[in-house]
């Protein structure tokens, strides 16, 4: 099976979130059948439609011959060993990973959307992909690039 390249947002606002991102890379580099190619900056960006402390995201590169649902598994496994909880809908968070892109491939299954849905309204998702992929082009919107214009007011910091 060949190897799909994937990108996976990471993000965490609660505890040590620097410490956890650290951790959550080494956990993806550990995965079966998959090799972490790179890491983005750490970037600290407000909550967006929530409240709380500011987060602490990335954006890691993946080669999987993992299936779709086989990595969101694994990547809630991670989540799980870092005490996440879901009590409502964009609450503060310990660790959130999420599944941004599988190669060019279009998935809508319960549970599953891919690529995800609001990535090309985040700028805590688009800057970081640009560090690592900055002609990166999705499977239906086109060029990433062209939209971080449309972002420019979400307050983002790079930290290195």
């Amino acid at each position: 099976m060949t190897a799909e390249r994937v990108f996976v947002g990471l993000g965490a606002n609660l505890g040590d979130p620097r410490a956890t991102l650290a951790q959550a890379l080494q956990a993806l580099a550990g995965l079966p059948r998959t090799r972490l190619v790179a890491a983005s900056p750490l970037y600290r960006s407000g909550p967006i439609d929530a409240q709380g402390p500011d987060f602490i995201n990335a954006v890691a590169e993946l080669d999987t011959t993992l299936a779709p649902r086989e990595l969101l598994q694994a990547l809630q496994a991670i989540e799980q060993e870092h005490g996440r909880q879901r009590p409502h809908r964009n609450a503060p968070r310990t660790l959130d990973l999420d599944l941004l892109l599988y190669g060019q491939r279009l998935i809508d299954e319960p549970g599953l959307t891919v690529p995800h849905p609001r990535l090309h309204q985040r700028a805590f998702v688009l800057l970081p992909l640009a560090d690592l992929a900055p002609d990166l082009v999705h499977p239906r919107l086109g060029r990433l690039q062209d939209f971080r214009g449309r972002v420019a007011d979400q307050a983002i910091q790079v930290l290195g």
